[in-house]
């Protein structure tokens, strides 16, 4: 007769039954399979970050030291900006130095007519000396012209108050052998140019005295 081996049933094999202990000590095992558990900081205690993040660059990848500037390059920027700066500055000093002698220029151009009648009244001096003062009479004229075009008017009024911003005091009268008010001016003894803001002189002028 052919031996019957035993049935196997479908599924999971049964395993013989575990003791009270087994089971006990599986149930102690199992938090150290789990794995170690993870610290907790202290109170009080900053937890440490990591390491700093790397510098990133404009790209946005971290910057590499082969990309950062030498000491060479570094060097060589810094003459460049030194030569810039060298070369602006001469520049600049270059074109004041054109408008000071434009302006002069401008200056010496305008006093031209006033050789030009000096010119006029030497040539007809001897046929009439009177020539002479009228000539006088229009170079001061032309030369005053040319001062109020450049921004320096005549200041040579006589008995207007004085104001020590245009007059200059070289003498004191009394009032009563002046004929003008107490602190007033008598006469210009040189007149002045320009106002007080833009001047080239003042002008020298007597005072009546004031009173105390």
């Amino acid at each position: 007769m052919t031996e019957q081996l035993p049935e196997q049933s479908s599924g999971t094999p049964r395993h013989p039954a575990q003791s009270e202990s087994d089971r006990q000590e599986t149930v102690r095992q199992a938090p150290e399979q789990q794995g170690p558990e993870r610290e907790q900081p202290h109170a009080g205690v900053v937890a440490d970050p990591g390491p700093a993040a790397a510098p990133v660059d404009r790209a946005g990848e971290p910057a590499t030291p082969a990309d950062r500037p030498d000491a060479a390059e570094l060097e060589d920027r810094w003459r460049r900006a030194a030569a810039d700066l060298d070369n602006m500055r001469k520049r600049f000093t270059r074109e004041v130095g054109r408008e000071r002698a434009a302006e002069r220029a401008r200056v010496a151009a305008a006093f031209l007519p006033v050789l030009d009648t000096i010119d006029l009244a030497l040539e007809h001096a001897g046929a009439d000396p009177k020539s002479i003062i009228e000539g006088i009479r229009g170079v001061r004229d032309q030369a005053v012209a040319i001062l109020a075009r450049l921004g320096y008017s005549r200041q040579d009024e006589a008995g207007v108050p004085f104001d020590p911003a245009r007059h200059e005091v070289v003498g004191v009268v009394e009032p009563d052998a002046a004929g003008a008010p107490p602190g007033a001016v008598v006469t210009v003894v040189r007149p002045g140019y320009g106002a007080p803001e833009q001047q080239l002189r003042p002008a020298a002028v007597t005072v009546a005295q004031s009173s105390g």
